[in-house]
């Protein structure tokens, strides 16, 4: 009898696990009905518009992320033997320069003595981070969790402790949920393949595939809290020309962990199209197509949910000891997190820690006066979205989900000192504030049909401001402002 509940009970298990996928891939707002499928496709996209699961609406509602890139190669940092890597630091292996039996030797190094994830995630926590992405293994192979599918880990190093575990543990205790970054590309794995020439390849392969499918599993086993996968590495014609795999790896992941979220980098059509199938409809549970750019109107992401990833210098993501070109100041940071949450979407701010375990100067100054601009501010991003105003050149709006709330964002004050606002249709003003004392003068002034300006008792500001705008619906226009006649 016995055994017939525990029978019993491991079918229900797979029954709700089954179902709730299902509602992952059908039970959505249909956003992209008006695109019409011109190809049969088996492996394709399995939904049309975006997920509506408590799961997906809490990543939705987070808006800021952190990264982190971490790894044996913030040991050379960029540079190897007084010669500069001109690439991102963690592509180091790949160039000539770097004798590359020397690189995988260098897990003999990896000891980071001053790695302390308790303050790792009280620094994101500060900054305003609801969720972190972690590099679990770059395209080097080397592990940061003791995979018992590979040598090539940190239980190899002078560390040999599990450096994802007490990440996980030491974020979540602060609110904070955790992704787990994943190469396909494997250099230190000998079956993995760029490309499928011979049969011989074919046949590594497929023992590859086997390899990355138990890897995942065991971190999903290893890892139950975390929300989901961020997949890279997935650009190679050996995994592009395997839509069936990809595709049954994804619902495979997610019924085993269900809720899951992952992101369009993941998967390949039959015909080899990456991030959109082959009838342009997006594949995975966000698009991840926004690498060191945004969009710039909310007709760029077709009503997708998107996430915009970004360094702060122009193309480093792990530690490199030389910053060149343009560094990127928290306010142009702070302006792209408005800008991202203003066109309903995520973003993240990569850091690359050094191989002690400890952050750069200039990355702990981002964080702080991020984190310094979002105890005042988070309010106009946690859970916001597309306003639906016209743009306007001081900066943007963002809309609360779900509500009236519009916050105004000002990052380019006019030299008038006059803030241009321009309602929709039947829409009135019912009140405006700032989040911070002292910044406006007076009462809007009502300029035109829907339109106002809002008088600034100060034009210098050294940060993005906000201001709060209540909203609300007219059924019939009181307008006294006639058109021009011309």
């Amino acid at each position: 009898m016995v055994n017939k509940l525990i029978l019993m009970h491991k079918i229900l298990r797979v029954i709700a696990a089954s179902a709730l996928l299902l509602l992952q891939q059908y039970g959505h707002a249909q956003t992209n009905q008006s695109i019409k499928d011109t190809l049969p496709l088996e492996h394709g996209a399995h939904r049309i518009g975006n997920r509506t699961d408590a799961d997906m609406t809490r990543w939705r509602s987070q808006r800021l992320g952190q990264f982190i890139h971490w790894g044996l190669y913030a040991i050379p940092g960029g540079e190897w033997k007084g010669k500069t890597y001109n690439g991102a630091a963690e592509w180091i292996r790949s160039w000539k320069e770097m004798p590359q039996q020397e690189y995988d030797n260098l897990y003999k190094q990896f000891n980071p003595v001053n790695y302390r994830p308790e303050e790792w995630a009280q620094q994101a926590s500060d900054m305003g981070a609801k969720y972190m992405i972690i590099t679990t293994k770059h395209h080097d192979g080397f592990c940061l969790w003791p995979s018992k599918y590979s040598k090539y880990t940190v239980a190899a190093s002078p560390w040999k402790k599990d450096i994802i575990g007490p990440m996980v543990d030491a974020y979540n205790k602060k609110g904070i949920d955790v992704y787990l970054y994943f190469s396909i590309i494997d250099w230190n794995q000998p079956d993995w393949r760029a490309a499928l020439k011979t049969p011989a390849d074919a046949a590594a392969y497929q023992r590859f595939k086997v390899f990355v499918k138990n890897q995942l599993t065991e971190l999903l086993q290893r890892y139950p809290t975390v929300k989901g996968f961020w997949f890279d590495g997935t650009w190679d014609d050996s995994w592009k020309n395997d839509g069936a795999f990809s595709d049954e790896l994804e619902q495979y992941l997610q019924r085993l962990h269900p809720g899951l979220i992952i992101g369009s980098r993941l998967r390949a059509d039959e015909k080899g199209a990456r991030h959109f199938d082959s009838n342009s409809r997006l594949m995975g549970d966000y698009e991840q197509g926004w690498e060191r750019k945004l969009p710039e109107k909310s007709a760029d992401v077709h009503g997708n949910d998107w996430e915009g990833v970004m360094t702060i210098p122009e193309n480093q993501w792990g530690y490199n000891a030389k910053w060149t070109g343009h560094i990127k100041s928290s306010n142009e940071l702070i302006e792209m997190l408005v800008k991202s949450a203003s066109l309903g979407g995520n973003f993240v701010i990569n850091f690359g820690p050094k191989s002690d375990g400890t952050f750069r100067t200039e990355e702990v100054q981002r964080m702080q006066e991020i984190g310094h601009w979002m105890k005042i501010n988070s309010s106009a991003i946690d859970g916001g979205t597309d306003a639906g105003f016209a743009k306007q050149d001081w900066g943007y709006y963002i809309r609360k989900s779900g509500t009236d709330s519009v916050y105004m964002v000002v990052c380019n004050v006019p030299v008038s000192g006059n803030l241009r606002v321009k309602l929709p249709a039947q829409t009135t003003l019912a009140n405006v504030t700032s989040l911070e004392k002292n910044i406006i003068s007076g009462t809007p002034e009502l300029i035109g049909k829907n339109e106002y300006f809002i008088h600034l008792d100060h034009k210098s500001q050294d940060a993005p401001f906000v201001i709060l705008l209540q909203t609300s619906k007219e059924n019939r226009d009181n307008s006294s402002f006639e058109k021009a006649k011309t």
